[in-house]
């Protein structure tokens, strides 16, 4: 597929670093990333948009990680192999989608996001401190478990899962916005890897585009890496919240105005 190197492509190249910024503090960079990719490319595949934003979204979260790893200590222990688990559920997932609709999950996931929001809020002291909950076996089961749920739910449907992801390694965990920032992003980069071997392996990805959308990514997760560990928990929580009220507010959009 032909690219036209105009306006069109200057505009990706800004959403590309506007979506590694946001994805790198929080995440969420795809809610601004894949409507850039299908508002712009209206004449490709949905396979192909979706293949084309793995691999920018893979670049921009391995380049964040790396900042913020240099700062904060990721419980790789625990971690490591819940980002296993997730990218074996997440291929489970993705075979999932030919026998059930993902449409049906939109009104449980608004409902789950509003949840989200509400306890974030009222909690004022969530993931202000690292205080981890349990033992370290006891902490790896907890995080293979939060991997296998949500590795699925990444395969299988995808918005919104380094949110809940984060949310889910605060409050079952115990660990700051920080730490779970950065663990998230260790998970994110392995479902991201399965996909994008996939979608490479079938040609769903233009190189053409996704090299310099990738590279305007990584400038962009570089800066919001940056931002996130010098203005810490307390401004992570904020933009949480932020991308939370925005999740929302497409779920919303697509069951009831779509």
């Amino acid at each position: 597929m032909d690219i036209d190197f105009s306006w069109a492509f200057a505009a990706l190249c800004a959403l590309a670093f506007f979506a590694g910024f946001v994805d790198s503090v929080i995440g969420g960079g795809g809610l601004i990333q894949v409507p850039a990719l299908l508002v712009f490319l209206p004449g490709a595949p949905v396979a192909t948009v979706f293949g084309t934003n793995k691999i920018i979204s893979l670049a921009g979260t391995s380049v964040a990680l790396s900042q913020i790893a240099r700062q904060v200590e990721v419980p790789w222990k625990s971690i490591l192999p819940a980002a296993i688990f997730a990218a074996v559920f997440a291929f489970f997932g993705a075979r999932a989608v030919t026998l059930i609709d993902p449409k049906l999950l939109k009104p449980i996931i608004l409902i789950l996001l509003v949840g989200v929001a509400i306890y974030t809020f009222i909690k004022k002291d969530f993931g202000n401190l690292h205080q981890p909950k349990f033992a370290q076996h006891h902490e790896r089961g907890i995080a293979i478990a939060i991997g296998i749920v949500l590795g699925f739910y990444e395969g299988f449907f995808g918005p919104g899962t380094g949110s809940f992801l984060i949310f889910a390694f605060i409050g079952l965990l115990g660990f700051n916005f920080l730490t779970a920032s950065a663990s998230a992003k260790v998970v994110n980069i392995t479902t991201n890897l399965a996909a994008t071997a996939w979608f490479a392996w079938s040609g769903n990805i233009l190189y053409k585009l996704a090299i310099p959308l990738a590279l305007c990514n990584v400038a962009g997760a570089w800066f919001g890496a940056r931002m996130a560990i010098a203005k810490g928990s307390g401004f992570l929580r904020v933009f949480f919240l932020v991308i939370i009220s925005a999740l929302m507010a497409r779920f919303a959009w697509d069951i009831f105005l779509k």
